[in-house]
């Protein structure tokens, strides 16, 4: 069995490189691994093939941030806490045939990769949990492709409703204007009296007491009621004379309008 090392100097001597900030690829896969030498002196490298080794723990990927594609399957991977995080220019990752066992610990390594695209979790431990792909697929939203499988609108919405279930319950009661239908549980008992808070037409602000989504009109506009009241100005630009204008005439120029618009 080849020293890591070794590999990498054979390599490096095959495709003539002869500065090692030149390397953007580099294959030690199926070398029978067991640990791997720091790499961060390649910082220019994207492609990182470790594929097929006995590799138990990834301590080799420091600075190197520019890597997009790197390949860790079929190894003895335990835990990748602590190793990953950084690449946040990755887009595809296998780790595929390992013996990781922590889903949480495992996915908060992998939430701030925004362009990973690619991700094989499979035949590892804790791929057998019930939740494990719904849970991935929320916690890693940029993900296109995993475990070879597309992931699905469906699977989003399925997974954004039972990991973020508050949320998704107030987007599913918004009304917006229109009639919503109650569920069956809720015809069972009367709606509570609230006191609903409004302005007449003198801007007075008055109560009065109201069921909830009875009337939909009053919904609406107390909800516009309490928004904030917005107000913008700006110069009427066509009021405002040119500098040849002002030399034409004698006769000093008005004051410039300003308009206001208020919305809420």
């Amino acid at each position: 069995m080849a020293s890591c090392e070794k590999v990498i100097q054979d390599q490096l001597q095959k495709y003539g490189f002869k500065r090692e900030a030149d390397l953007s690829e580099l294959y030690l896969a199926n070398k029978g691994l067991i640990d791997v030498t720091d790499l961060s002196r390649f910082q220019m490298l994207k492609y990182l093939w470790l594929n097929n080794n006995k590799i138990k723990k990834v301590h080799c990927l420091n600075y190197i941030y520019r890597l997009t594609e790197l390949y860790l399957h079929n190894n003895d991977l335990t835990n990748i806490t602590g190793s990953l995080s950084h690449l946040k220019s990755l887009q595809v990752l296998m780790l595929h045939n390992n013996q990781l066992t922590k889903l949480v610990g495992t996915v908060s390594e992998l939430k701030g990769m925004q362009f990973l695209k690619t991700l094989s979790l499979f035949l590892n431990p804790l791929a057998q949990d019930s939740g494990y792909r719904l849970y991935v697929i929320h916690y890693v939203p940029s993900l296109h492709l995993l475990d070879r499988r597309e992931v699905k609108q469906e699977e989003r919405n399925a997974a954004f409703s039972l990991y973020n279930a508050e949320r998704a319950c107030v987007l599913k009661s918004l009304a917006f204007g229109r009639r919503v239908k109650a569920p069956l549980l809720a015809k069972a008992r009367a709606p509570a009296i609230r006191s609903l808070t409004y302005c007449d037409k003198s801007g007075l602000r008055r109560n009065q007491k109201k069921v909830p989504l009875q009337d939909p009109d009053a919904a609406v506009l107390n909800r516009a009621m309490q928004r904030s009241l917005m107000q913008y100005s700006s110069i009427d630009w066509n009021t405002i004379p040119s500098s040849e204008q002002k030399r034409l005439e004698d006769q000093p120029s008005e004051s410039p309008k300003i308009i206001t618009v208020k919305f809420r």
